[in-house]
């Protein structure tokens, strides 16, 4: 995967682990994060700007970033930032790429063609019926 699209790509997971732990992101501290999104997107930020101590500050786009996480302009910095460092490390970039492919193993992401919808570990509930397996065109309604 190309730099600009492997960036592109990671960056959801960058921003959910931005706006859950802020510049102490880089933080060499085992913290758990809640969910795989924020795991993953600070094992990201760790791998590309390194792990930091506690009293170490983090590079200025991601402090910055930290303090403002839903300015549009600073996420684009720090995006470029990270696809800057993708584009200059062949290595830093491989590594990326195979812990973006273990991140969707591990997650059970499903991938479909174009224009094919997936529903996977789906719940539903109210009056609303749960549908397993289906192995053609299905129809839902009611009688």
């Amino acid at each position: 995967m190309d730099p600009v699209s492997l960036a592109s790509e990671v960056f959801p997971s960058v921003m959910a682990a931005v706006k859950k732990l802020g510049a102490a992101v880089l933080s060499k501290g085992e913290e758990a994060a809640a969910d795989a999104s924020v795991g993953f997107g600070r094992r990201v930020l760790q791998r590309v700007f390194g792990q930091r101590a506690a009293e170490e500050t983090a590079p200025l786009e991601l402090v910055d970033l930290a303090s403002v996480p839903d300015d549009a302009d600073l996420q684009t910095v720090l995006r470029v930032k990270i696809r800057k460092a993708l584009e200059a490390d062949p290595h830093l970039a491989a590594d990326v790429a195979a812990m973006l492919k273990e991140a969707a193993g591990a997650s059970g992401a499903v991938t479909a063609g174009d224009h094919s919808p997936v529903v996977s570990n789906s719940r539903i509930g109210g009056d609303n019926i749960q549908i397993g397996e289906i192995g053609g065109d299905a129809s839902i309604g009611r009688k």
